[in-house]
């Protein structure tokens, strides 16, 4: 599926300021952010869209990139082929974050529409970070993962109130429910954390003895990730409410999952491309011959041309990895290494100097080419 044109994206021309194209992401973010559209996969691939959209647009390099070579600026293979600028997108909800002002760990869009604003109402969790390493197979093939996840849940027993089941609470008399005490120092008051609720504005007749009133309790949960194709080391996913719990009400944060890949006994990854190393005797890279390669996908079938030299690259088309950014698919690269026997017996060192006999150097170009080059170097 072709991606749409970016400033067809966020709705401007191609001629577009700065201050126009924040405008127009501004008002399309805040439309189709996952927020308030839960359960909506189609408003989360238009946010997703539009972030990528405008960190492009915003920026006058990968504009300028942009506005030369399309969406081929960003994509490694077009890169490869001489274009485009390079580097990957940043998460959305990121961008989103640095448009609207907000800090990691909060929730701008309850504070875009008055929520979260009293401190003593409903207060978001805490956004949670968990390091997960996956293999190089589950990166270029996309997978599924179960982890186990230990942090702070809302409490069962009194459903994240923090006070005991059918106990009252009151409003702290020391500040009235506003959480916080002012205090005189000369021409200053200072707000200060109310000493008596530490904050809350009210006081629990009976807290709960689960979680001793916090409303929270370590616990740990099992969640599935699907991890998609193409990913790399430091990539991360975001699993929505999936943090720590909220406070009196408030939503739970979200889990940043940090991907680590660990390095292939067989495989090195270079972009979209891998590359394989292969062992074929001197005799296979003299007359040629068909050999197995592996690949992630299964083995395939290689041909090695008469006359091979070590370190000759082979490229099995589309054997690579999955674009997360496109829908195409890099290369396998297979590097030829000749591997010389180290013990011969004596026939087969007698035939070998049968042949020695037979050549004249004619069949050795590189090594006629060197010799050129370097017989001053003997005199």
């Amino acid at each position: 599926m072709a991606k749409r044109d970016y400033y067809e994206t966020l709705g401007v021309p191609r001629n577009a300021n700065d201050e126009e194209i924040k405008k127009a992401y501004r008002k399309l973010a805040v439309k189709y952010h996952p927020d308030k559209n839960p359960g909506d996969k189609q408003a989360e691939e238009n946010f997703k869209e539009l972030g990528h959209a405008y960190e492009i647009l915003s920026d006058p390099q990968k504009r300028a990139a942009y506005d030369q070579y399309g969406h081929d600026a960003f994509d490694p293979r077009a890169r490869a082929r001489g274009g485009g600028a390079g580097g990957g997108f940043h998460d959305p909800f990121d961008i989103f974050r640095d448009v609207f002002g907000g800090a990691a760990g909060g929730s701008i869009f309850e504070n875009l529409f008055g929520g979260g604003q009293d401190p003593n109402g409903p207060q978001r969790g805490d956004d949670l970070r968990y390091d997960l390493q996956i293999t190089l197979e589950e990166a270029a093939l996309g997978c599924e993962k179960e982890i186990s996840v230990t942090k702070p849940d809302q409490c069962e027993r009194c459903q994240g109130a923090g006070a005991e089941p059918g106990s009252k609470t009151r409003t702290c008399a020391t500040c009235a429910g506003r959480g916080q005490v002012l205090t005189s120092r000369g021409i200053f008051s200072i707000a200060q954390t109310c000493p008596h609720c530490k904050g809350a504005g009210r006081i629990l007749e009976r807290p709960c003895r689960t979680c001793d009133g916090s409303g929270k309790h370590e616990r740990t949960t099992k969640i599935k990730l699907r991890i998609p194709a193409g990913v790399e080391s430091n990539n991360r996913l975001r699993s929505s409410g999936n943090g720590e719990a909220g406070e009196r009400g408030g939503l739970a944060g979200d889990l940043y999952v940090f991907l680590q890949v660990k390095p292939h006994e067989i495989f090195q990854r270079e972009g979209d491309d891998l590359l394989c190393e292969v062992p074929v005797s001197f005799i296979q890279a003299t007359l040629g011959a068909e050999i197995e390669v592996p690949t992630l996908q299964g083995k395939a079938t290689v041909k090695i041309p008469a006359g091979t030299q070590p370190g000759t690259l082979l490229r099995l088309k589309g054997r690579g990895v999955k674009s997360l950014q496109s829908n195409g698919q890099g290369d396998l690269h297979v590097r030829v290494q000749v591997e010389v026997p180290t013990h011969l017996n004596s026939e087969q060192k007698n035939k070998l100097q049968e042949f020695a006999a037979l050549c004249d150097g004619k069949e050795m170009p590189l090594s006629q080419g060197f010799f050129e080059k370097a017989k001053k170097f003997f005199n």
